[in-house]
């Protein structure tokens, strides 16, 4: 990672400075730490992105449209939901997806949605019971999966995820080979310095350029 991907993200001096009095960690190590924390919220959009669209290669219908669903398969009328753990959904965010899953099901009557969770506590193909205003509500064209079950609904193959899972790393491996450039190439703390051989300051400088009396900060 170069300085520039660097920035994209405001960095927290303030967390920083907190980080480096109270638990005495050198600067070097904070920011190999964000840097860390960076590249794995990007792995993270990543593998969201593979589990998204990795069925629009297996045909028979799934595409991923620009907007609403994450996956839906038109012929088969199925509308789907992709979430890492279900337990990344609050309360608001629960009730607002099973209203557009209501609303698609009411509009369209042989629709089903799903909302398939990648980490799940365990096998599972059941209604998603909800609670909307104290109450308990369900249907059963609305349902919550885990994905070993929706890789069978699609493959009809009930260990297709489990043999997606044995293939990855070897896959991983193949794309890696083909690729020329060290991945965590870290030139950050250098052009850090670069802008000012305190750290810490830098740091301000970067995140707070735009506010009122930093271009005279010191420390």
């Amino acid at each position: 990672m170069d300085f520039k991907d660097f920035n994209k993200n405001l960095i927290n001096p303030i967390k920083l400075t907190f980080d480096h009095k109270v638990y005495k960690k050198e600067f070097v190590d904070l920011i190999e730490e964000e840097i860390l924390r960076q590249v794995d919220k990007s792995n993270t959009n990543h593998i969201g992105y593979f589990h998204q669209n990795i069925f629009k290669y297996l045909k028979n219908g799934w595409s991923v449209p620009k907007e609403g669903f994450d996956l839906v398969n038109e012929k088969k009328k199925i509308f789907v939901e992709m979430k890492n753990k279900h337990n990344t959904m609050n309360s608001s965010s629960s009730q607002k997806t099973y209203m557009r899953m209501q609303h698609k099901i009411n509009k369209l009557s042989k629709a089903n949605c799903f909302l398939v969770e990648v980490i799940a506590k365990n096998s599972q193909n059941i209604p998603w019971i909800i609670s909307l205003d104290s109450e308990q509500i369900s249907d059963n064209r609305i349902r919550r999966l885990s994905i070993d079950k929706f890789y069978e609904i699609v493959t009809n193959d009930k260990n297709a995820f489990k043999n997606l899972c044995e293939k990855l790393p070897v896959v991983i491996d193949d794309v890696l080979a083909t690729i020329h450039e060290d991945i965590i190439d870290n030139s950050v703390f250098e052009e850090l310095k670069s802008i000012n051989p305190n750290i810490l300051k830098s740091l301000n400088i970067l995140s707070f350029s735009k506010y009122e009396g930093f271009d005279s900060f010191d420390i």
